[in-house]
């Protein structure tokens, strides 16, 4: 890389997508094997991280086969299932004893979102609501849809409300709908990421946690 890396030493925005990324797993394809059709909304997840087909379609169509799930299901995924990533809250610790800005956006969902918000002090999280009627999953999606372009707005609109150059801007994020938000950051990075990702991101991460990002930050 040729341009100069963010550095800690002055404010700073990082921004983070959730599933495979800040959490080692994929959400709705946990929720999925309560009913027993993991493998069926995987294979569409997949796909849709790769890029091959259309985010916001593909997630109205996964939510669809949630329809009639207990709703405390989605507790019993976050206690049993979901756990952060290796270093994910060293590099969140850090870059927010630095002054840092942090938040979390996601395809995902806000009942994950906004536990993470809380446990890890973050500063702003977006993601998608799922709707729930008589304690059950309606199987829809409440309002717009998070996708890849709302991603990149969040970026561009949270720095601005903190007053952060958009040279001290970070996102990270393995999936095809986090690409815009990642060409938008001055340091885009690809964790783990698919394919199309890592070839389009400033950087591409795929030994060791979510401390390796520390590295790409000047002290």
């Amino acid at each position: 890389m040729t341009k100069p890396m963010p550095t800690l030493s002055q404010p700073g925005l990082l921004f983070m997508d959730m599933d495979s990324t800040l959490i080692q797993c994929e959400c709705i394809d946990e929720i999925a094997d309560f009913l027993g059709i993991k493998a069926q909304i995987s294979a569409i997840t997949e796909r849709a991280m790769r890029g091959e087909l259309d985010f916001s379609e593909s997630l109205i169509e996964r939510v669809k086969l949630l329809a009639g799930l207990d709703a405390d299901t989605l507790e019993t995924v976050y206690q049993q299932r979901i756990k952060l990533t290796d270093g994910a809250e060293t590099l969140i610790s850090t870059v927010q004893d630095h002054g840092w800005k942090v938040g979390l956006v996601s395809g995902g969902f806000t009942y994950f979102t906004d536990k993470f918000k809380t446990r890890l002090n973050l500063d702003f999280t977006c993601s998608n609501t799922l709707e729930i009627k008589n304690n059950q999953l309606t199987g829809r999606v409440l309002g717009d849809i998070v996708d890849a372009d709302c991603k990149r707005r969040c970026l561009v609109e949270q720095a601005a409300l903190f007053s952060i150059d958009s040279s001290q801007t970070v996102a990270i994020g393995d999936g095809a709908n986090d690409l815009p938000m990642i060409k938008e950051a001055a340091l885009g990075i690809a964790f783990y990421a698919k394919p199309t990702v890592q070839a389009q991101a400033d950087i591409a991460i795929n030994q060791g946690g979510l401390e390796q990002v520390l590295k790409y930050l000047q002290h």
